[in-house]
């Protein structure tokens, strides 16, 4: 007997950040259960080489990937993101906010304004834009769900990455805010806050062994996490086995968080 719970078959998910890391898991994933993905970042080249890989494998499949390069800090490229996303397969479905920035470490004391205002438009405004440019299908359509990659970094304090974990607090709280707004037409908001994971973006925290090892030590799970374990929590939110969640931020850490 199959199952239908986690099939993204006919769905269209639009993915920043996506060209490595999370963001590309995600999409692989998605993909893998049929979605056609958006895959999105600054570096056009560097997508298109994530597309080819998807559609190579998945050549015989439903799912498949498209190359809309963006620059998320600035509002029109977003904007021209998602109508060039409802020009080239008709609507957007699921929404994944994953791209994120962090320009600054180091004590609060210290933090340039220019740095931080950088980290809050990036991370948490463009969040707010993207959203509100694709809810309008979803209220339509009574149908849609938005993930934010936020992290576990808002949920707690930092003496080097004060103003990162604000943004990702703020992300947490904006999901709330949408959720509580939007689930009467069906829409599922959620964030995703992941642990240390193996990205270029944590590459500094497990490339020495170790650094690795003193931060892992005293987790549950004593390793690292790896991108594709965060996809699967993705793909359960955006599918019908996640239908009955919103609001909620999923924690995918290794058990950091309860030690």
């Amino acid at each position: 007997m199959s199952s239908t719970l986690f099939d993204l078959t006919g769905k269209v998910a639009l993915i920043t950040g996506s060209s490595k890391g999370i963001g590309r898991a995600i999409a692989e994933e998605m993909a893998r259960h049929g979605a056609q993905v958006v895959i999105s970042s600054r570096k056009a080249d560097v997508c298109q080489e994530v597309a080819d890989a998807i559609n190579q494998e998945l050549a015989d499949e439903a799912g498949g990937a498209t190359v809309i390069p963006a620059h998320i800090g600035r509002k029109e490229d977003l904007q021209e993101l998602v109508d060039k996303t409802r020009a080239a397969l008709g609507k957007i479905d699921i929404l994944v906010c994953n791209a994120a920035v962090n320009p600054y470490y180091g004590s609060m004391r210290d933090l340039p304004d220019e740095a931080f205002d950088k980290i809050l438009g990036v991370n948490i405004k463009s969040n707010h834009w993207l959203a509100n440019m694709v809810l309008p299908e979803m209220v339509e359509r009574k149908d849609g769900a938005i993930i934010i990659v936020s992290s576990v970094g808002g949920m707690k304090g930092s003496s080097v990455l004060g103003a990162y974990c604000i943004s990702k607090a703020a992300d947490v709280q904006m999901v709330r805010n949408l959720a509580v707004e939007y689930g009467q037409h069906n829409i599922r908001v959620n964030s995703i806050s992941p642990g240390l994971v193996r990205t270029d973006f944590a590459r500094a925290l497990w490339e020495n062994p170790d650094i690795l090892q003193a931060r892992t030590e005293g987790d549950p799970l004593q390793r690292i996490g790896e991108p594709r374990e965060i996809a699967g929590a993705a793909v359960y939110l955006a599918s019908a086995a996640g239908s009955f969640t919103t609001g909620q931020n999923i924690v995918v850490d290794g058990g950091s968080t309860i030690t």
